[in-house]
């Protein structure tokens, strides 16, 4: 049985000074002042270095240059953390009015994500690295990210599809943010819309483009440079230069980079993890399997290497060792469920069906809204 969620922690409104910026999702600004009034706020009408918290819109952001933005005293206030800025769901949350998620229920892992998005997983990882997607919560090394990262994470894809290196998407964010105050994560913190091969803001009725006149072409970026050829000297820059060769598509390149990480470093669990996922990658199963077992003799707590360890055995056809992989994840994370998605299918070819429902059921109560759900509902049906 489920446990019932914990009740919300409702924040006391008196006496604070509040302000609204952009244009609210889910009423008008006079109806959300007017509620923050009712429960003792005090709603400033533009925010100022007094405000206590500044609460930012989701329908749209106000761009720079604009007179509704802040003022420098009141930017400074922000960056000394004197001023709280929450989002619009935030607030309803710390109001009690929206239950915040406790649970991994509506969380996706990387392979979810990359189901979803359409994008390989190694993909997914490269954008949690990069900090363009980020995650909610982190169990055992494992990333779970909630479904607005699903929408970044497919405006990402979109890019890809258009043509855009990894590197020019990540540039071209970085311009956008430095049009936008406050904002570091334009694709998930501004509506934003993909267009070919370029970007642009959603303002009211219409379409901005970043900087508020011209518009950002990525053909501007088509001429990279390729990774620096600078030889690396420590394990650190070994693994950077490892993971811009991945990006450029040199998969051995950098499985060679990322072993001599280890040479120079001494043998990490996530280096050998990565090192086996660009071993798959090129068909090297047994490599592959082989740096999943050392990754996770480095370090037992981690549960995606163990995940990944059994769909390699899975796959080479040992579901016995498979199963024994997936069943050691669950001890560590009984609630992850990707492994309760690939055990029950290891066990139904085994035909232990019994137990394979057992882990159909816990994975559809763990994964209501997984790209897998509708297979588990047609395996237990």
């Amino acid at each position: 049985m489920s446990q019932k969620s914990p009740e919300p922690v409702v924040e006391p409104l008196q006496g604070r000074r509040v302000a609204l910026v952009g244009k609210l999702a889910s009423m008008s600004r006079r109806d959300a002042a007017q509620l923050l009034r009712g429960r003792g706020a005090v709603v400033l009408d533009r925010p100022d270095p007094s405000a206590q918290w500044i609460i930012v819109g989701e329908e749209e952001l106000p761009l720079a240059g604009q007179d509704d933005w802040f003022d420098e005293p009141t930017q400074r206030q922000i960056d000394q953390q004197a001023i709280e800025v929450l989002t619009e769901t935030q607030l309803w949350q710390r109001l009690g009015l929206v239950e915040a998620e406790h649970e991994s229920h509506r969380l996706y892992t990387p392979a979810m994500l990359a189901e979803l998005s359409g994008v390989p997983v190694a993909v997914i990882r490269r954008w949690h690295r990069r900090g363009l997607i980020v995650p909610v919560r982190e169990v055992r090394r494992l990333p779970y990210f909630d479904f607005q990262e699903v929408a970044t994470a497919r405006r990402l894809a979109e890019l890809l599809a258009a043509g855009v290196s990894p590197r020019a998407i990540e540039r071209q964010l970085a311009s956008l943010a430095r049009y936008v105050p406050g904002v570091v994560r334009p694709l998930a913190q501004l509506s934003v819309i993909v267009e070919g091969k370029g970007i642009l803001l959603r303002q009211g009725d219409g379409l901005i483009e970043p900087g508020g006149q011209l518009r950002f072409d990525f053909d501007a970026w088509q001429g990279e440079p390729t990774p620096t050829q600078a030889v690396p000297t420590s394990p650190e820059q070994m693994c950077r230069l490892a993971a811009e060769l991945e990006e450029d598509g040199q998969l051995a390149a950098a499985a060679e980079m990322y072993r001599a990480a280890m040479a120079a470093g001494g043998p990490k669990a996530e280096i050998c993890f990565l090192v086996a996922e660009l071993l798959y990658r090129q068909g090297d199963l047994g490599g592959a399997r082989e740096r999943y077992y050392m990754a996770v003799e480095l370090d037992e707590d981690y549960v995606e290497a163990r995940a990944n360890l059994g769909c390699v055995l899975a796959e080479t056809g040992q579901r016995e060792l498979a199963v024994a992989a997936f069943e050691g994840a669950l001890r560590f994370h009984p609630d992850y469920p990707d492994v309760h998605y690939h055990l029950a299918r290891a066990l139904d070819e085994l035909q232990r069906h019994d137990e394979a429902d057992e882990h159909w059921r816990a994975f559809l109560d763990q994964a209501p809204d997984s790209p897998w759900a509708d297979e588990a509902r047609a395996q237990l049906g």
